[in-house]
């Protein structure tokens, strides 16, 4: 299972991008709303994977497709627990950042969500259905998130919140602000999920 890739541009597609490593081309989906938060893509890059096998009764080609980072990644995961999502389908439709999806999901914008390529209404109701309300810490997701902070395998919540916000470069003790502030709020939070939604909710009724 390829989970990372890291090497030379040497071609880039409508929606995709073709690396050097150790002299094999591979060439690694990327969604556009990935593309929009990068960096200019020159030179060197590297990508976070998600690494799958399409299959048909003839063939199957394993396919890779690459983000920024863990955070975007696991994103991408729950996207395409909905109901006709697939890999592929779920790498077109991911054509606006990641954070603008993730608020247009928890506030039910259907709008938002039929502008995307490949959704309609039907199953812009049923991705709010399957993840309204769980995925708003994405919607804290800042553009030219490069750096990878994971929160292993610590038990408390504040700490485990504390890394993901670091991950999407919030400054610490901004960081450490918002996550005491929602702790106040709501006394009720039992995991990180809960907390960084909170966190996220604050941010949305600040704005």
């Amino acid at each position: 299972m390829i989970c990372k890739i890291k090497g030379k541009i040497i071609q880039k597609k409508e929606q995709s991008i073709v690396l050097e490593v150790n002299s094999l081309g591979y060439e690694v989906l990327v969604p556009l709303g990935i593309i929009k938060g990068l960096p200019v893509l020159e030179g060197t890059a590297e990508f976070v994977t998600f690494h799958y096998y399409q299959t048909d009764p003839s063939k199957s080609i394993p396919i890779l497709i690459g983000f920024s980072s863990e955070i975007e990644k696991e994103f991408f995961e729950k996207f395409i627990t909905v109901s006709g999502i697939g890999p592929k389908a779920a790498v077109r439709a991911i054509s606006e950042p990641i954070s603008e999806i993730a608020k247009a999901i928890d506030r039910a914008d259907i709008s938002f969500l039929k502008s995307l390529p490949g959704i309609g209404t039907q199953r812009a109701r049923e991705i709010i259905a399957k993840l309204q309300g769980k995925v708003g810490k994405f919607g804290l997701i800042q553009s030219h998130a490069e750096e990878n902070i994971t929160a292993g395998d610590k038990s408390d919540i504040g700490q485990e919140a504390l890394s993901v916000l670091l991950q999407l470069e919030y400054k610490r003790q901004e960081a450490e602000r918002m996550i005491k502030s929602a702790l106040e709020r709501n006394q009720q939070i039992k995991s990180s999920e809960e907390l960084l939604n909170e966190v996220y909710k604050q941010r949305t009724a600040q704005s």
